[in-house]
């Protein structure tokens, strides 16, 4: 046979046993697609009537699963309402000490970190000038006094004019305005202490020009601090001039510094919806310095307040949800919490006492999931093992 016919015959043969293999495969699916569609013909289907899936143990009412959850009623406790806060201090009295006009240093009367009285000289100037100019109208002040009282004798007699005896009082009245401005200028070539403080580091030496504005040293008086600190808005009602505070620093371990709040902001911070509170704390060892951060504890004393444990909460992007079990369904809600303690937070809004939330699975929870309670927290009327999920045991 010749090698053409040969090879003729061969593809033939394999392309029959292709074909052949292809329309067994063919076969054998077209048998397995109705047990795929719910069964043979005339076997109900799946969508049409509750089937092996939709009687599943964990499917719910509507078809999705039942959750099981712990949960537990919100309930009603007996807190002491507390404030912390992070405050910071500041002096009572706080200047920085400059010139009023450019001038050279001539004496400093003080030593850095020295506890001055009101009054007392901290630095004098070069007061020649001011002395020469207050010379010069003091002479044309007395010359004017002597002019006044002879034009006065003359005036009686009549030999003067009302308005030659006018022109020469405001001549001496201007001559005495010019003293007292000269006397001011020499005056300010002696700075003083405008009240009692203790001055800090000395930033001028004696023959240096000082410029006005520039400062020379710094006073405070921190006998009493004034510390201000930021509480929310929520508590703002409850800061009265009155409450008693304390208050620690780092720089103390274990010391405790009480003080009063004596005022409270007239505006509520828009951005941070927290207002400033201030407080004087005595000072009388100088411990507390002007900058100094204070760990604030304030008490406002007890009140029945409700509350929920803490892993209840669930926050997102800036406000705080719950999870509430209602009829068997989980409903996601808002609310607006309060004080913090050991394990629980006070609810200020948005939830009721008796109102069961879920305390554990609110990761696998959305709004409207069908949920069983289990655990030993359920409350009473509630379905403990997991069912369908419509609502209250019966």
């Amino acid at each position: 046979m010749p090698d053409s016919l040969r090879k003729v015959l061969l593809g033939a043969l394999l392309g029959a046993f292709i074909v052949g293999f292809a329309w067994h495969i063919a076969g054998e699916r077209a048998k397995r697609a109705p047990a795929a569609m719910g069964g043979p013909p005339g076997t109900p289907m799946a969508g049409g009537k509750p089937g092996a899936q939709a009687g599943k143990p964990g499917g719910g009412a509507g078809g999705g699963p039942v959750i099981p959850v712990v949960a537990t009623p919100a309930r009603t406790e007996h807190l002491s309402l507390e404030v912390e806060a992070l405050g910071t201090a500041r002096a009572s009295e706080s200047i920085d000490v400059t010139a009023k006009v450019s001038n050279l240093v001539t004496a400093i009367r003080f030593t850095e970190g020295q506890q001055v009285r009101k009054g007392d000289i901290l630095v004098e100037l070069d007061g020649a000038q001011a002395r020469a100019d207050l010379a010069v109208a003091a002479a044309a002040l007395k010359e004017s006094a002597s002019q006044l009282q002879r034009s006065r004798e003359l005036y009686a007699t009549k030999v003067l004019s009302d308005q030659q005896i006018e022109q020469i009082e405001a001549t001496y009245s201007a001559n005495a305005a010019r003293v007292a401005a000269a006397r001011a200028r020499l005056g300010d070539t002696v700075i003083r202490a405008p009240f009692a403080g203790r001055v800090g580091l000395r930033r001028a030496s004696v023959g240096g020009l000082v410029a006005p504005g520039a400062v020379i040293t710094t006073l405070d008086d921190t006998s009493t601090i004034k510390l201000d600190f930021t509480v929310p808005e929520r508590v703002v009602a409850a800061m009265k001039p009155g409450l008693t505070l304390e208050a620690k620093s780092v720089a103390y371990p274990g010391a405790v510094f009480t003080g009063q709040v004596v005022s409270v902001d007239s505006r509520v911070d828009p951005n941070t919806r927290s207002v400033i509170v201030r407080a004087l704390v005595p000072n009388d060892d100088g411990l507390l310095k002007p900058g100094m951060f204070l760990n604030v504890h304030l008490s406002r004393g007890t009140a029945d307040v409700l509350v929920v444990p803490e892993e209840s909460l669930v926050p997102e992007q800036g406000d705080v949800f719950v999870y509430v079990v209602q009829d068997g369904k989980a409903s996601k809600r808002k609310i607006q919490t309060g004080q913090r303690a050991v394990g629980t937070v006070q609810v200020t809004d948005g939830l009721q006492a008796g109102e069961i939330v879920v305390t554990e699975g609110t990761q696998k929870l959305r709004d409207g999931a069908s949920v069983s309670v289990t655990g030993p927290t359920a409350a009473p009327g509630l379905s403990v093992a997991a069912g369908e999920g419509d609502g209250p045991a019966r």
